[in-house]
């Protein structure tokens, strides 16, 4: 079904508030899951309030969101067992308070759980014409390369860089597919993608049941596991937990940097846009309609929705949220 940005979003904070999210939080988290849905990433959107009810309904006991310590260029945030989408924009925002201050903000953020999209989180920086790195552990679910024991969270990176053509943006998670889409292939019946997981056995699986139980691969072989293996360290620099057992405490860690130390800012945003443009512009390989650049795809479909002003929810989807409305 088709549903209107402020339903969708109204939705999202009506259901979030139910389970004890303030309002002002809520409202953080409805943005981001609608602008998700907009950009085409159906299981970041809509369902992931259903993971985030789940949770709240475990553990949803807060404390206020703190720094903890700080430098002229650093600081750690603890996220008070607030959801991540909270705390991830709390750390990116102070990771550009910091470089637009003195050249180069690094933070960390522990005590926290879900991430989100972090390429939601590293535009916000580009923005601002800075450069921008975040990395995010989360509840252990992928299988080391070689492995059959989940050891890594999905453990997504996202770049960000600012150009005259607007940002340009790398985000990608470590696992072969991420915890929300298993989730969303399960709740609607639908079987997964070949050599994506394992069930508790090893064996491989594409029932998404089985691969619940079971361990996500790692993306891209021994290359994804030791990419996630960066992400799980630099998460443990930031506090979260050495393995994250559970959802309580995942470590974020945000880079925020001012192209201005090395280069005037105008220069480097009209060469980014020139390489963006040579490789839009180059020979498509046979079969390819043409040469894909990163976040292009999502920016049309972005486009699109704010033209029809509606997000696509899955049917199954919409009448669990509703479900939970009318349970209260």
């Amino acid at each position: 079904m088709e549903l209107k940005l402020e339903e969708a979003r109204q939705l999202a904070v009506r259901l979030l508030r139910q389970y004890g999210v303030s309002a002002d939080y809520a409202a953080i988290v409805a943005d981001h899951l609608v602008d998700a849905a907009m950009a085409g990433h159906a299981f970041a959107g809509l369902p992931r309030v259903l993971a985030l009810i789940e949770n709240l309904q475990q553990q949803n006991r807060t404390t206020p969101v703190e720094v903890v310590r700080e430098t002229a260029n650093s600081a750690l945030i603890d996220g008070g067992n607030h959801n991540g989408y909270v705390t991830s924009v709390i750390g990116m925002d102070k990771a550009i308070e910091l470089a637009r201050a003195n050249g180069v903000g690094i933070v960390g953020v522990r005590n926290t759980w879900f991430s989100g999209r972090l390429a939601y989180y590293v535009e916000r920086a580009a923005r601002e014409d800075l450069i921008a790195f975040h990395t995010a552990t989360s509840t252990a679910r992928v299988a080391p390369h070689g492995g059959i024991d989940r050891i890594f969270g999905t453990n997504p990176v996202a770049f960000a860089f600012p150009s005259d053509d607007g940002p340009v943006v790398v985000d990608f998670g470590t696992g072969s597919t991420t915890w929300g889409e298993v989730l969303l292939r399960k709740r609607t019946g639908r079987k997964l993608d070949p050599d994506t997981a394992v069930d508790p056995d090893g064996a491989p699986t594409d029932d998404p049941a089985s691969a619940l139980a079971g361990a996500i691969l790692p993306w891209g072989g021994h290359r994804g596991s030791g990419l996630s293996l960066v992400v799980q360290i630099l998460g443990i620099l930031a506090g979260g937990s050495t393995v994250v057992e559970d959802i309580s405490n995942c470590g974020f860690f945000f880079v925020a940097i001012d192209p201005a130390l090395l280069k005037p800012v105008a220069d480097f945003k009209t060469e980014v846009a020139a390489l963006a443009d040579r490789i839009r512009t180059s020979r498509p390989a046979d079969g390819q309609p043409n040469v894909r650049f990163p976040g292009d795809a999502s920016r049309q479909r972005r486009k699109e929705a704010q033209a029809r002003g509606t997000i696509h929810v899955d049917d199954t989807i919409y009448a669990t949220l509703m479900s939970h409305l009318e349970r209260v």
